[in-house]
């Protein structure tokens, strides 16, 4: 009878397993926003992959973008941790980071050497006027002459470092999204680097 009830046990926590998801699986990022955004753009792009200069793309432009996008759906297919931001600037950076069902997206300082929380989700990053940035791995830098700010997918495991040849901070990830003051519902102040290096870091984002 003892063994009986053993079994009986086993078998309700094997089916426990089965059935939901353990708390140390990994997310899956597939059932957001992000990952509809970029299919459905996908989708659409590849539509006019036969002729991309009838939708405004020479072949060189519809491969970079047919490249970025299938990027970006296989970074959001294959994390297992929310989208953190690392900072190898040197300086202290301002992120925009929320945690889910808690604090919607907005604006916090992450000090030189930090990584964000997985608790938290960091979307992306404030980069002020007069910063030299290199968007992308094999773009060209750029002098900023207003302040921009960058939005990475879901999952993306984001890296911010500057050059120490260049002064330019280089990201490891192209953007999802490049947003100017006004194209977006984010808040894009008017900050210098100075005054971001001001700012008391923000101590929740690596709790």
């Amino acid at each position: 009878m003892q063994f009986l009830k053993i079994v009986l046990v086993a078998l309700v926590f094997i089916v426990n397993l089965a059935i939901a998801q353990p708390s140390w699986a990994g997310k899956d990022f597939t059932k957001g926003a992000d990952y509809a955004e970029v299919t459905q753009a996908l989708n659409q792009l590849l539509t006019v992959k036969d002729a991309p200069e009838q939708s405004g793309y020479t072949p060189e432009q519809f491969q970079q973008r047919l490249a970025q996008l299938q990027s970006q759906k296989y970074i959001i297919e294959t994390a297992r941790k929310r989208a953190q931001c690392r900072n190898e600037t040197g300086k202290t950076l301002a992120v925009y980071a929320n945690k889910p069902k808690k604090y919607p997206t907005q604006l916090y300082f992450l000090a030189a050497g930090q990584i964000t929380d997985d608790d938290w989700d960091c979307d992306g990053i404030y980069l002020p006027a007069g910063s030299q940035v290199l968007l992308s791995p094999g773009s060209q830098v750029q002098q900023l002459t207003e302040p921009i700010a960058v939005k990475f997918v879901d999952g993306t495991q984001s890296i911010a470092r500057t050059n120490p040849a260049t002064g330019a901070i280089e990201l490891n990830v192209e953007p999802a999204k490049v947003f100017k003051t006004g194209e977006s519902n984010w808040l894009l102040p008017t900050l210098s680097q100075a005054d971001i290096d001001r700012q008391i870091p923000s101590p929740q984002l690596i709790d």
